[in-house]
């Protein structure tokens, strides 16, 4: 055996073992990918703003009963739209009564109202909050008991039929979601690469990258130490997705690159590897340290996403430096076949060298045009941002399709006062319980007051007073999820408070929605802020440069601002959507923003390392023109795989949805390939200050004039 043959064998040794070690790591966790849906919970009030008044209350309630409970109203209406009669009446308090102490109830079930236009009876019944996945047969034996009554139609609403809802809208989200974006992210990269192998290898990487992320969240949640609902499931299964592609893509483009130059696939890969790395470890510290900064949120479900995004990012970078590369590695040209590259003919991945290079000479002619136009364009999109209304989704528009839950809670609206079965909660002093009652009375917006007495039945007895205070259940006359039920929650805590010695709190389900709304508000106004700062100092370690950094920040930040912009436009006359979840700016933000300068960061990297050999006008140039193809794939992959949460039937999924798949489809063909590169080329090396590069050589054009 030759000597010179050792080093090659120990060479080959170190892809070889890296392949095995993912091929076994996938295989032990790749199943956590499906059981990720068995620790996350779907219940909203594990989500609430952690030191907001409508928190304390819920805390202060547990001790009104004796464990805690999620009502379900059962509406009954008459089939042919008439009154109903005082015998349904008694039908409906006996089917309420046939309940008490079933699968899943808990408490004494009062009896049946009848509503002021005699048209609708309404009866609560409270149910066990940890039924999980019983809680569909729960509903259905209320179901089946109630549609005794005679002549009636019955609507289930209430929080237990919406977190019902809400448990089918997550169904199988695992697989469909899943599915769909690997379908999609497939589709794309067939298109792209023209290549059999590459797809199938770079879709393994990321999947092996999920089931990683989701095994270390899934051991997090399962001790308490992240809550996980099927909002931050989903999200975590397409950031990794698309994510893993991405990086992928960088890799395996450069890698190409470097075949056609190098002599043997080993120094092609140390090549590539060297170049694409840093790029790659930057841009996702930036999407990473982003997410983490949800930390700060006050919002449990916010800092949930945080450490849970960011291990999913870690572990697409993991995989997109060792798995990818040993087995590219390994394979060589035929990864590509059977478009692979030959040695000595440089190619692009998309095969649309010719496309980038007019827009680079685009770029080079006319920047100041170039980049005055696309900015333009941002700014009228940005002028709409303040119209994007984002104080809450109102109850018939959370889902996007007809749900149950939402049609009953309708027919509850029209004949019974908007917030009857969810009250807002009082808390206060039972020595001051009169002046509380009757200081909520006094409220506009309040329809009726009652105190919780000790025999569990409106005004029937004394009130029941646990460690000095008494509980006091005010109807709203507006819906429960209504802005007008909101305002009217600020002017009963404003009159609760001001009664001496009372020491009340307001909360229940209107009270959380507004107390998360001004959450979120005060989270953006210390998250944004941050995530800017952390995207500032990466940008500034990797370019080695100040105004470039500054610039492609101020570029992400505009293109965010026009998003939000057309979304708003989109929202409202396409999709009919009156308003956007209060935290969908927020994670629209920290999406967008990181993710935006994940493709700048590509593209800038590129452009110094060229502008290091060539001098800035050509480093632009050559930099999009070699980068422009792989990068604009990477963006129309991580924006299809966005899109695909849009299968989820939730209104917030939706929206954010078409937020980021928009917002990275005009930073990736707009920002980045226009803007960034015009506003470069037209400011010169001086775009480089205070760093090396702004002192490097003049440069001329080909007639000998002088440029920048």
């Amino acid at each position: 055996m030759s000597t010179a043959s050792k080093p090659v064998r120990r060479l080959v040794l170190v892809p070889v073992f890296l392949v095995l070690a993912w091929l076994v790591v996938g295989g032990a966790f790749g199943s956590y990918a499906g059981k990720l849906g068995e620790v996350a919970t779907n219940d909203q009030a594990a989500f609430l703003p952690q030191s907001a008044e409508s928190t304390r209350v819920v805390e202060a309630q547990k001790a009104f009963s004796r464990q805690e409970t999620v009502p379900a109203i059962i509406v009954w209406t008459s089939e042919e739209g008439g009154k109903l009669g005082p015998e349904q009446q008694e039908a409906a308090t006996a089917a309420l009564a046939s309940v008490e102490g079933g699968p899943g109830v808990t408490g004494r079930v009062s009896p049946a109202l009848l509503s002021e236009d005699g048209k609708a009876l309404e009866g609560v019944v409270q149910l066990r909050p940890d039924l999980g996945d019983a809680l569909p047969d729960s509903l259905a034996d209320i179901r089946s008991a109630a549609e005794a009554v005679p002549g009636t139609a019955v609507w289930l609403a209430g929080p237990a039929a919406s977190q019902a809802d809400l448990s089918d809208a997550f169904a199988g989200i695992d697989g469909l979601l899943l599915g769909v974006a690997l379908v999609t992210v497939l589709v794309i990269l067939l298109l792209v690469y023209r290549s059999v192998l590459l797809p199938l290898i770079i879709i393994v990487g990321a999947v092996f990258a999920l089931g990683v992320s989701c095994a270390i969240v899934y051991v997090l949640a399962d001790h308490d130490i992240v809550r996980v609902d099927g909002q931050v499931q989903g999200i975590l299964s397409i950031l990794v997705i698309g994510a893993a592609t991405d990086y992928a893509l960088l890799l395996t483009a450069r890698f190409r690159e470097e075949l056609s130059r190098k002599p043997d696939r080993w120094t092609a890969m140390r090549a590539a590897l060297r170049e694409s790395a840093g790029p790659i470890t930057a841009s996702a510290a930036t999407v990473a340290l982003g997410l983490l900064a949800l930390l700060l949120s006050d919002l449990t479900n916010n800092r949930a996403l945080g450490p849970v995004g960011a291990i999913g990012i870690v572990c697409s970078v993991l995989s997109a430096l060792t798995f990818l590369p040993a087995v590219l590695v390994l394979l060589g040209r035929a990864a590509y076949w059977p478009s692979a590259p030959k040695k000595g003919t440089e190619q692009p991945a998309s095969g649309s060298a010719g496309i980038w290079s007019r827009i680079a000479g685009l770029v080079d002619r006319a920047p100041r045009k170039v980049w005055a136009f696309t900015l333009i364009g941002l700014l009228a999109g940005a002028a709409f941002m303040p119209t994007l209304n984002s104080k809450g989704v109102p109850l018939d528009e959370i889902f996007v399709n007809d749900a149950p839950s939402v049609a009953a809670q309708e027919t509850l609206g029209r004949h019974f006062p908007g917030g009857s079965g969810n009250p807002a909660v009082v808390i206060a002093g039972a020595d001051r319980a009169k002046q509380v009652v009757a200081a909520a009375e006094d409220v506009p917006g309040v329809a009726s007051v009652t105190v919780v007495t000790a025999s569990g039945r409106p005004g029937a007895g004394e009130p029941l007073v646990v460690d000095g205070r008494v509980r006091v259940d005010a109807t709203l006359v507006d819906a429960a999820d209504s802005d007008a039920a909101k305002a009217a929650v600020a002017r009963l805590r404003e009159a609760v408070h001001a009664v001496p010695g009372a020491e009340a709190l307001v909360g229940g389900y209107t009270a959380q929605q507004y107390d998360t709304q001004r959450t979120a508000e005060h989270d953006r106004n210390i998250i944004v802020p941050v995530v800017l700062v952390i995207i500032l100092v990466i940008l500034i370690g990797l370019l080695r440069s100040l105004l470039m950094p500054l610039l492609l920040v101020a570029t992400v930040a505009l293109n965010f601002l026009a998003t939000l912009g057309i979304s708003s436009l989109v929202f409202e006359h396409v999709f009919g959507f009156s308003g956007t979840d209060s935290s969908v700016p927020l994670y629209g933000f920290v999406f967008l923003v990181a993710l935006g300068v994940d493709y700048n960061i590509f593209l800038m990297s590129r452009v110094r390392e060229e502008s290091l050999i060539h001098g800035t006008r050509q480093g632009v140039l050559r930099g999009l023109t070699t980068t422009g193809g792989v990068i604009t794939s990477a963006g129309v992959v991580l924006a299809a795989t966005f899109a695909a949460l849009g299968v989820i039937p939730l209104a917030f999924l939706v929206q954010i949805a078409f937020i980021v798949a928009f917002g990275v489809l005009l930073d990736t063909l707009v920002v980045r390939s226009l803007l960034v590169p015009a506003l470069v080329r037209d400011i010169g090396r001086t775009a480089w200050w205070p760093g090396a590069l702004s002192r490097g050589r003049e440069e001329t054009s080909p007639a000998g004039t002088r440029l920048p």
